[in-house]
């Protein structure tokens, strides 16, 4: 823990190139809020508080974030950043460090914000600076011949010698509470957009003789911030390859890491393969020797070792033992559970159901709150008739029985243990074990009966 550390969070930012609703800092990147990214980085620290400067659709900032403990602060009007740091100087604790971050820029590093804090100068400042090929849009580090520097100029308001400056503000800073009440007060708005210029305090510190040092981000990737949703979408696919690189370092086995999303939490086993266009949202794990076919979705699912997941399924809130074997073209939904070596396969759905040992579903079956034992056969279309338009009901199918095809199982019902269902049948009683079972009306062919045809024109 830093010592009288407090984060300040600048997030009310609307957004506005977002074309979007919802608050820039909601917006999504790895499944997960920007602002989220941001906070993990600044617990990390264990500060003494988190401010949160928060504006227009803060009321969902804030819902989303009401479990965590931030000091939300609003700020009513968006008059810079200088202005939305002043809205927290009344909630800074006394003699504290203050670290400046931004809700936008979601990859800063713990390492990158540790080394500044340790280079601060005492009864200073801490300026973290980058270098783009394009400093496009961004405020310049200005520096004298002893390459101290001297003020930070805004794009707008730049010369078209300081344009020409690559060394760029990322805007994160590190000072004392003491440094931002003396110094916030004496900003104006006299620039291109008429705003409170946090960064305007450098000329200041510098006319004053107060030291200022300055990092250079080794990454600049990591100070990039997000305006628009393009700017989000080439952010995702960076951040998306350096999860996919620290998964393959460790031995995950990725056919190609460029088709690779991970939007939640991943923990997988030894020999574990991941084939193209899988999509993992939530907390997700993957048992050893297990293969993820492609264009998969898996939400929220435990998978053991052994398994098998063909192309194109969609799998969520479900438990997927040993050595099962799912798709291709199948849909596993909430509150199922597959037995070790289960098969569910081709354009099957399973929903709240469990699947016991070695039992197979392979063909267009619907099986729905459904307990279905071990070594049992389920036969191409068959469904469970599990709601009548009020209640739903469930569907007991003990260790090995055999389901023929095309037969509907009316709930609540049960089949008995090793009882063998007639292929077309309606089940609507009982079926007791050991013995066929068939449900049919009598096949008839009706004398006289002639298909219509079509009219010629």
């Amino acid at each position: 823990m830093i010592k009288n550390l407090n984060i300040v969070i600048l997030a009310a930012g609307k957004g506005t190139r977002m074309y979007s609703k919802m608050p820039k800092v909601l917006h999504k990147l790895g499944g997960k809020p920007l602002l989220w990214h941001v906070l993990q980085t600044a617990k990390s620290l264990q500060p003494g508080k988190i401010h949160v400067i928060y504006g227009e659709g803060g009321d969902l900032v804030r819902k989303y974030f009401e479990k965590d403990d931030i000091n939300w602060v609003e700020q009513t009007k968006r008059l810079g950043t200088g202005h939305a740091v002043m809205q927290a100087l009344p909630h800074l604790e006394h003699a504290s460090q203050v670290l400046i971050l931004y809700g936008d820029v979601p990859l800063i590093s713990l390492t990158t914000l540790e080394q500044l804090i340790k280079n601060m100068p005492e009864d200073g400042l801490g300026l973290l600076s980058a270098k783009f090929s394009d400093p496009t849009g961004f405020g310049r580090i200005v520096r004298d011949k002893s390459a101290n520097i001297t003020a930070i100029v805004e794009h707008k308001d730049a010369t078209l010698v300081e344009q020409k400056i690559s060394e760029i503000n990322t805007g994160i800073l590190v000072t004392t509470s003491k440094i931002l009440r003396n110094y916030l007060p004496q900003l104006h708005q006299s620039n291109a957009q008429g705003e409170y210029y946090l960064t305007d305090i450098i000329a200041m510190l510098h006319a004053d003789g107060v030291p200022i040092n300055c990092l250079l981000a080794s990454d600049p990737e990591e100070v990039v911030g997000i305006n628009d949703q393009k700017q989000l979408a080439n952010l995702e696919r960076k951040y998306q390859r350096a999860l996919a690189d620290n998964f393959m370092a460790k031995g995950l086995i990725l056919p190609d890491p460029d088709r690779f999303d991970v939007r939640g939490e991943l923990t997988v086993g030894s020999n574990v393969m991941i084939d193209v266009n899988v999509v993992i949202e939530g907390e997700v794990t993957l048992g050893s020797d297990t293969t993820i076919g492609p264009n998969n979705f898996l939400k929220n699912v435990q998978i053991g070792e052994n398994v098998t997941v063909k192309a194109n399924c969609v799998i969520e809130n479900a438990v997927i033992s040993d050595d099962c074997i799912v798709g291709p073209f199948a849909r596993i939904r909430p509150n199922t559970f597959l037995d070790q070596g289960a098969h569910v396969g081709n354009f099957a759905e399973v929903k709240n159901s469990k699947i016991g040992k070695n039992s197979k579903t392979h063909h267009v079956s619907y099986l729905g709150d459904t307990i279905i034992g071990s070594d049992v056969n389920i036969g191409a279309g068959t469904i469970t008739c599990n709601y009548n338009g009020v209640d739903k009901y469930q569907t007991v199918i003990e260790d090995g029985a055999f389901v023929g095809s095309n037969t509907s199982l009316v709930a609540p019902v049960t089949i008995g243990k090793s009882a063998v269902i007639g292929a077309g049948s309606v089940i609507t009683q009982d079926a007791p074990q050991d013995k066929l079972t068939v449900a049919r009306a009598k096949q008839a062919t009706i004398d006289g009966w002639q298909r219509k045809k079509k009219k010629k024109k």
